[in-house]
């Protein structure tokens, strides 16, 4: 763990010596860097993979990008500016990444599951200079941490893979569907699927994302 970047992270180094291409993982809500960590053996081995711990320890353990209040009157309420805070790390976090490890920072992916999905889009969306692949699992496109020059932007490089459980109990398949029109608006080149499982990854949805992965990196 190299204690100059500003989040704490595993990583798995690439079976090349310099220029690799880059995968950077973003675990979802009360859990940790361990848990997207176990796709990584099965994931092309030119990838240099770096594991994310979210920045807001949870009791009695796990981590959290930004808190959700489950009390509020809506029924569950995200902390918008502690998004946008993380959403910010994170891209100072590639930042030093790809000056400190020996990777190629114009291939840089992004791996997110739920509340690390969420981040995923937030952060491409954001700075699209920084970042050339996202795979976003389980979560969806919040507009409220996002900026407002979105039409500005120039996506040209952006490639999103993007995919939901079609009876997800925690993150309605019905936010994750209003992924696709969004993205095709601003024009940007993306893949959605569906998969009949809950809040989770699915064995053929893991397969369909590796084989997606593996030919744009």
């Amino acid at each position: 763990m190299n204690t100059s970047l500003p989040l704490y992270h595993i990583t798995k180094p690439s079976t090349l010596k310099e220029n690799a291409p880059l995968l950077i993982m973003f675990h979802g809500y009360g859990s940790d860097e361990n848990d997207l960590f176990s796709f990584a053996k099965e994931l092309p081995q030119e990838l240099f993979i770096i594991s994310v711990r979210a920045p807001y320890p949870m009791q009695p353990y796990g981590n959290a990008w930004y808190a959700i209040n489950f009390d509020a009157e809506k029924g569950k309420w995200s902390d918008n500016d502690q998004a946008i805070l993380s959403r910010d790390l994170i891209a100072k976090f590639i930042d030093k990444a790809v000056e400190t490890y020996p990777v190629d920072k114009n291939n840089v992916t992004l791996l997110g599951f739920s509340q690390g999905c969420i981040l995923s889009f937030a952060v491409a969306l954001t700075y699209p200079e920084k970042i050339k692949n996202v795979i976003g699992l389980s979560g969806y496109i919040n507009k409220d941490i996002l900026p407002e020059d979105l039409e500005a932007k120039n996506y040209s490089n952006l490639d999103i893979y993007n995919s939901h459980g079609s009876v997800d109990q925690v993150i309605p398949v019905e936010w994750a569907q209003q992924n696709s029109p969004f993205l095709k608006k601003l024009n940007i080149s993306h893949k959605y699927s569906e998969f009949p499982v809950g809040h989770g990854v699915a064995p053929q949805n893991f397969f369909e994302l590796k084989e997606w992965l593996k030919t744009r990196i």
